[in-house]
């Protein structure tokens, strides 16, 4: 039986703005459009031209996206005709293969937002609707409130609805706006919806205010909803909007919809879905989300021993689909609640091949737990695990020597009689015979280490030049000024490849200098570079 077809509408250039903390720029705007057509997405809302510069000069460039690329706006003022609405000329004026409406589906906002009649605002979205079909734009009309609005009075909510489809609406997009609606609320409401516009002129659009905006969005099309809207990683205002990365997946892999519906994804851009979720979160300078579902670092990360155990003889026991079908992989935490056959299982994932019988291995256990005790954290440090794990088997090449280092942190007045405060750091590293000595300035103590470091490790120096530190946490594992703190480093090499090291001392400069030694001797062992 012939699979229907889905269609998935981001809003991340849009929506996805409204976030907290995000700004994006004209460049960042056109490198994600051109990404998330390479996802295979069907629609990608670039924003609202004429509100602000760049919109206005994304939708006057060249994108040469396969996706449509549709500009967002409002339907015409109440009290204004369509040709005389200067917001409504520029939507229709824009560079863009579709046009997204957004109005009024709440009789209580019409009311008191917008400060006019029902019958006014039927109006509007008639006017509008017919002005941009008049020109041939594909339209969408999203019914804003459109769920609070049909509780409240579902005869005006379904005209408003209906209104935009009679006069030729290709899509019309029910908004959960307030994302207080539940799932069975939902399925109920589009329902109903479906027996008056065919579904496959209806979409759903979800905030996730009560975490519920992809189950809601879900449910839509199990109540016959053909398009769903969204973000990437789920951005938006305030609680953000439908996750686009978890939708997606579970329409591809999951049965009762796999079997149903057919989507623009294709399972090659399923398998890189994870590094779009990163790319993302990248380009706004944001940690990835380590629980996100598929995409998360611990998305299929296992740390009791009994479950590694099971996983290893087979993986769907704690698996619910294939960590490699969204480009995900499996990892089994070595920390101290660990077994044996968690360290088996990260020792055969990093390729280091050793008998299960060798009686390093116990001791290797042993290690990791003593130094949990005293603050370590393995399974948040992969990095410094395999390195624990190679030396316990003996095989780290001794690269360099730091023989000292000193870390000078100065408040003074500069010479324009600011305050200011410089720290400097001074490391003396030998390699071989060869003995040398940087300098470097930072922005704090840890920062300028690192630079120091990194500045001269003579013929090693071109295994690391790519090497940056992107993430740096610190957590203080104990009460008090003389606590015991333990730093987590993220790092990453020009490839985008990332990996976490781990310190702990009562010094934060001894375990920032931990972790960075790590950092840097993961590099080289990874690198292949000569001891």
């Amino acid at each position: 039986m012939a699979r229907e077809r889905l269609y998935l509408f981001d809003t991340t250039l849009r929506d996805g703005a409204q976030t907290n903390g995000v700004d994006f720029t004209l460049a960042d705007k056109l490198a994600i459009a051109q990404m998330l057509d390479e996802l295979g997405l069907d629609y990608i809302e670039g924003g609202y031209p004429g509100a602000n510069p760049t919109d206005t000069e994304l939708f006057g460039r060249k994108r040469g996206l396969r996706a449509a690329f549709t500009a967002f706006g409002m339907t015409r003022r109440p009290g204004r005709s369509a040709a005389n609405d200067p917001g409504l000329a520029a939507l229709l004026a824009a560079e863009a293969d579709a046009v997204c409406f957004v109005a009024k589906s709440w009789d209580y906002h019409v009311r008191i937002a917008l400060e006019t009649s029902e019958e006014e605002n039927l109006a509007s979205i008639r006017d509008s609707v017919k002005a941009a079909r008049a020109v041939n734009r594909e339209v969408l009309l999203d019914c804003e409130h459109f769920f609070d609005g049909y509780k409240a009075n579902p005869d005006y909510a379904l005209a408003c609805a209906r209104t935009a489809y009679d006069e030729g609406a290709r899509w019309v997009v029910l908004c959960d706006t307030n994302g207080g609606s539940l799932p069975h609320e939902i399925e109920a409401i589009v329902a109903a919806v479906c027996k008056v516009i065919p579904g496959d002129h209806v979409g759903i659009h979800a905030h996730n205010d009560t975490e519920q905006a992809v189950a809601n969005s879900l449910a839509a099309v199990r109540a016959g909803a053909r398009q769903i809207q969204g973000t990437l990683n789920g951005l938006g205002e305030r609680c953000g909007n439908a996750n686009l990365v978890s939708i997606i997946p579970t329409l591809k892999l999951k049965n009762d919809f796999a079997a149903r519906f057919d989507i623009g994804v294709s399972d090659d851009a399923l398998g890189r879905l994870v590094q779009f979720s990163r790319a993302l979160d990248e380009r706004l300078n944001r940690a990835p989300n380590r629980h996100a579902p598929y995409v998360g670092e611990s998305a299929f990360a296992t740390k009791a021993g009994i479950h590694a155990s099971a996983i290893l003889k087979q993986p769907k026991t704690y698996e619910h689909v294939a960590p490699e079908a969204v480009g995900n992989r499996r990892k089994v935490l070595v920390s101290d609640q660990a077994g044996r056959s968690n360290v088996l299982a990260e020792l055969e994932r990093i390729g280091i091949a050793v008998d299960k019988e060798d009686e390093r291995i116990g001791r290797l256990l042993e290690i990791v737990k003593e130094r949990e005790t005293i603050g370590y954290a393995y399974e948040a440090a992969d990095a410094s695990f395999e390195l624990l794990a190679r030396r316990t088997l003996g095989t780290v090449p001794d690269y360099f020597d730091v023989v000292q280092f000193d870390v000078n942190v100065e408040q003074r007045y500069n010479a324009r009689g600011e305050r200011v405060t410089v720290t400097l750091a001074v490391v003396k590293v030998k390699i071989g015979d060869d003995v040398m000595i940087s300098a470097a300035e930072g922005n704090g103590p840890v920062n300028a280490l690192d630079l120091a470091l990194r500045k001269d490790l003579g013929k090693y120096q071109k295994y690391i030049d790519g090497l940056k530190l992107v993430d740096y946490r610190v957590r203080i594992l104990d009460t008090g000024t003389e606590a015991v703190t333990r730093v987590l480093i993220e790092s990453e090499d020009g490839s985008g490849e990332r990996w976490t090291t781990v310190g702990v001392s009562p010094n934060i400069i001894d375990a920032s200098f931990q972790a960075l030694m790590d950092s840097i001797v993961y590099k080289l062992l990874k690198s292949g570079a000569p001891a």
